[in-house]
């Protein structure tokens, strides 16, 4: 479901197509998310190749987890149980991340951890309130100051990918019915989950033959 109307998988030509068998090859279907990039596909792109410049000077665990915070700032359903997803599946199991997701002093981060994670949920909450003494608190705990601007980016980044999800009204996957009921509300704190199945690309028609 969403506020727009998106191409369908059984609609998609051309570059939408190429989006929609892209991210099919990753989750096994054509999710919300991708569905609202169909007008823009070349904006997806470009989010893309922004996201991987900034993921790819983190550690995975941590870039999941300064998502996860900064998600949870902007109460966005669908990319807390994305990432909930990915840090159940590599790192944690579900009580771990419960308490994670409630931001609970007794999760089982370091204190550096913690710290990156309050500073994410603060950029995405009010940027502006960030001040000279938050970026010391983290120096402190031994982030350089790169290591600082990738934890704020990541959550920047987050902004625009949360915010416009949510101001089209894309619906988290019904997939992520899945999650045990108390990691399911940690999660989805904004939007519910959708209650459609997920739809899968069906095969290419081959090319007419020519005679």
């Amino acid at each position: 479901m969403a506020f727009i109307q998106t191409v369908s998988p059984d609609q998609a030509s051309g570059d939408v197509r190429t989006m929609y068998e892209r991210y099919q090859g990753t989750q096994g279907y054509v999710p919300n998310w991708a569905k609202i990039f169909s007008h823009r596909p070349a904006v997806m792109a470009g989010w893309g190749t922004l996201l991987a410049s900034v993921r790819g000077n983190l550690d995975p665990r941590r870039y999941e987890l300064i998502t996860l915070a900064a998600a949870r700032a902007l109460r966005s359903s669908y990319c807390m149980l994305a990432h909930g997803a990915v840090l159940e599946r590599d790192f944690y199991s579900a009580d771990q991340l419960t308490a994670i997701a409630r931001n609970l002093p007794t999760a089982e981060l370091a204190p550096a951890e913690v710290a990156m994670m309050a500073f994410a949920e603060k950029v995405a909450r009010d940027a502006t309130a960030i001040t000279e003494a938050d970026v010391a608190a983290l120096r402190a705990h031994g982030l350089t100051d790169a290591e600082i601007f990738d934890v704020a980016a990541t959550a920047a980044a987050r902004c625009f990918f949360s915010k416009l999800l949510d101001a089209l009204g894309a619906e988290p996957d019904s997939v992520y019915e899945r999650f045990p009921d108390d990691l399911k509300r940690e999660l989805a704190p904004g939007r519910r989950i959708s209650r459609e199945a997920v739809e899968p690309l069906p095969a290419a028609r081959p090319a007419s033959s020519r005679g």
